[in-house]
């Protein structure tokens, strides 16, 4: 399937002005060919692709809605690493694995404060369509870890942390839900003021395991744990 990104309302569809020049300059794609044209809301057109100089389009043969959603929906709010690549590489994994949404945090030892979270949600389209998703996740703003908590709901909300004399749970113990937060912190994790502050707020901590994970890993190990439990639903 040739998936490509763009708006679908009634029987119109408009392919993103970024995929028809890679459509026509980098793909060289002919007229004639099938495609497959998504908004990332659950919607898919099908049909031929018409070239006219620079620009491309669809003559649509069918049109989909409302198509299945990845279930449960998973939230991982992840503190960004010093080497930006390795979050993109969580982002490209994650968003492989159905991850429905994804919030940057900035917390106390957080030390790359600058994201440009555009670029992140061109990677999470791009991985989207290369997976075959026809409902991109959700990339939000980047949000200080006290304001993000003013957002979500706590008994639906946990956060991986390694300080070992502190109380965790282990994570198969979780029961299930329709929607799950994760938390994940930075390189040296959460400060203990932070997790102390979180449990104040009623969100449980939980323990991915004995070895100690790095940012991106942990945020890919738990994106991997709801992925097998999709599959198991």
């Amino acid at each position: 399937m040739k998936l490509f990104y763009g708006e679908i309302e009634e029987n119109q569809v408009t392919i993103n002005d970024e995929e028809q020049q890679h459509i026509v300059k980098v793909l060289r794609m002919k007229n004639g060919e099938d495609i497959h044209v998504t908004d990332g809301k659950g919607n898919i057109a099908s049909g031929k692709l018409i070239i006219e100089g620079k620009k491309a389009s669809l003559e649509v043969s069918e049109i989909k809605t409302n198509t299945p959603d990845f279930d449960p929906k998973l939230h991982i709010a992840i503190a960004p690493t010093k080497n930006i690549d390795r979050i993109e590489f969580f982002v490209e994994k994650a968003v492989e694995m159905g991850i429905s949404e994804i919030s940057i945090i900035i917390t106390e030892k957080t030390e790359r404060k600058n994201i440009n979270i555009d670029k992140i949600r061109k990677q999470a389209v791009a991985a989207s369509k290369q997976s075959l998703r026809f409902h991109f996740p959700v990339i939000n703003d980047v949000v200080k870890l006290t304001d993000f908590l003013k957002s979500i709901v706590a008994e639906h909300t946990f956060v991986a942390h390694c300080h070992e004399n502190l109380q965790r749970i282990d994570l198969n113990t979780i029961p299930s839900m329709e929607k799950i937060t994760f938390l994940i912190g930075p390189e040296g994790d959460f400060s203990e003021k932070e997790i102390q502050y979180l449990s104040d707020n009623a969100i449980k901590a939980v323990s991915l395991g004995n070895q100690r994970l790095r940012t991106e890993t942990a945020g890919v190990f738990v994106a991997a744990w709801n992925y097998f439990n999709m599959m198991k639903g």
